[in-house]
């Protein structure tokens, strides 16, 4: 068996080096992080400041939940890289007296892959997967135009003969003023603990991380730009490899000293995610997006790829709500997420 454990941490270095959020290799779970909603991965892969009853982007910000997405349900599917896929569910209810509730669940299939040993011989098969279910609730502060919530997740990981499992609370506080088409977002992610380590005593830390979001839509033309700032709880997010020496000068052979006002604008652009939204009309939507830190992090310097940017659209059909988004990584390709989002309760009406 110890030889599928070096499969298993290819896998999890693999997602955690393509989620948009986080350092690879820091944290487990880190397919938390990963877009549920085609909407948000068409915008750059984070949006937390929209508040336009769309449930999809409400399960990346609770406090985004609103009375008038009750009965409402969310369905994504994604296509990930090789044969991996993940997807989520989400269905929204409101109690009069009780606040705005919605439930569901987000899992991920890493597939089936060989069990070899040392000498590359297959002597069988395996599976990984990880799920998690989620309990949110969000209330408005009193008419103020402030709403909170709490979102709930119990995870559970298997990959092979070793499993996890625990939990975690997002906190998202969102200030939406619908006059002059502006909201502000904020949200702390992934505060939690694991309950079951896959090897006892070596726990594992959660992919903790607070954004700020906000989002504006033009009085003169039908545009929305939602821009996120990410991992508030760390200012450097450039990976040092430390087999790669510092540049020095051939001649004196020292230290080249680098620009300063590059290095910081590289530093802050990290953290940054814009995403564009085109209204072309009440039932069609254009998007594109931009992460800068997958960019430049996953670039071939040598080919001409646009990594970093995504793009996608949305369009209503009678009673349901569409929306495909597509990321851009690198050579290995690209990932192609499909939402659907549609009220129960029409149905019903007369």
């Amino acid at each position: 068996m110890k030889y599928s454990t070096t499969s298993i941490a290819l896998i999890l270095l693999f997602l955690s080096h393509t989620c948009f959020s986080q350092l690879g290799g820091n944290n487990t779970y880190e397919f938390l992080n990963l877009p549920c909603s085609a909407r948000v991965t068409a915008l750059g892969g984070n949006l937390i400041s929209v508040k336009d009853n769309d449930l999809n982007v409400a399960l990346s910000n609770p406090s985004l939940l609103t009375d008038s997405m009750n009965g409402n349900i969310a369905l994504s599917f994604v296509n990930y890289f090789e044969n991996i896929k993940y997807g989520s569910f989400a269905v929204a209810k409101h109690f009069k007296h009780g606040g705005n509730f919605y439930t569901g669940f987000n899992y991920i299939d890493y597939g089936k892959m060989d069990r070899t040993d040392v000498n590359g011989r297959v002597y069988g098969t395996f599976g990984a997967h990880e799920t998690y279910v989620n309990l949110a609730y969000a209330h408005p502060v009193l008419d103020s135009g402030f709403s909170i919530g709490v979102n709930l997740k119990t995870i559970y990981s298997n990959m092979d003969v070793y499993t996890s499992n625990g939990m975690a609370l997002d906190f998202g506080a969102t200030y939406c003023n619908p006059k002059n088409n502006f909201t502000v977002a904020a949200i702390a992610k992934n505060v939690g603990k694991i309950w079951n380590a896959y090897i006892d005593g070596h726990n594992e830390k959660l992919p903790f991380e607070a954004q700020i979001g906000v989002s504006m839509r033009s009085r003169l033309f039908p545009v929305r730009v939602s821009v996120v700032y990410e991992n508030l709880e760390k200012w450097d997010l450039v990976f040092h490899n430390p087999s790669v020496p510092y540049l020095r000068d051939p001649a004196t052979g020292e230290l080249i000293e680098e620009n300063k006002t590059k290095v910081f604008g590289d530093k802050l652009m990290r953290h940054i995610v814009i995403g564009t939204e085109f209204i072309i009309t009440k039932n069609l939507f254009l998007r594109v997006g931009y992460n800068y830190q997958t960019m430049i992090e996953l670039t071939n310097p040598s080919k001409n790829e646009f990594s970093g940017f995504s793009f996608g659209f949305g369009f209503r059909v009678y009673k349901f709500h569409f929306s495909y988004g597509r990321a851009v990584f690198n050579l290995a390709g690209a990932t192609n997420n499909f939402s659907m989002c549609f009220d129960l309760n029409s149905f019903y009406r007369k």
